[in-house]
């Protein structure tokens, strides 16, 4: 009688034990995921600033300048802009074809001096890249991404722009 109750607590030590082991590696997983996903939007917020700024402070590179200075309608995106973030969100889009869960990124911004479309649309265009660059610098994905950086990849996660919104 001794020997089934010494029995009894072993299984029940050995049930418990593989319990806790599937716990521990399903909750590791989700905060894994959700951590990535963290990461991703706080590298979208950093790429978002950086591209403001950029405007802000005037800096382009030698190809933008000389666009900007042939195109008169975009002569405009030159001078400083007041440009503020509004909102940075994202949505589920479902699976790539590379088997990755596809997130949108959607920026809502505003500034009382960017006023015609082609201003917006390029403004707009610089965020965007600026945000899919920091996606892919923060998970040292670039060798896997185009030119453009689209779309930013991490493990779980692809990452592309919407158009951005100006409120």
């Amino acid at each position: 009688m001794k020997l089934d109750e010494n029995g009894q607590i072993t299984v029940e030590l050995l049930l418990l034990i593989g319990f806790l082991i599937i716990m521990i590696i399903t909750i590791v997983n989700i905060v894994d995921k959700e951590n990535e996903l963290n990461i991703a939007m706080a590298a979208a917020r950093d790429g978002a600033y950086e591209g403001i700024n950029t405007n802000g402070l005037a800096i382009y590179s030698k190809e933008s300048y000389d666009n900007y200075t042939k195109d008169l309608d975009k002569a405009n995106i030159m001078n400083r802009k007041n440009i503020k973030i509004i909102n940075i969100s994202k949505t589920e889009k479902g699976l790539d074809g590379l088997n990755k869960t596809r997130i949108q990124i959607k920026v809502y911004l505003t500034s009382p001096n960017v006023k015609t479309k082609k201003e917006k649309d390029s403004l707009g265009d610089r965020v965007n890249y600026n945000i899919r660059k920091s996606i892919t610098k923060s998970f040292k994905t670039e060798n896997i991404s185009n030119k453009l950086y689209n779309p930013a990849f991490s493990k779980k996660y692809s990452f592309t722009t919407a158009d951005v919104e100006w409120i």
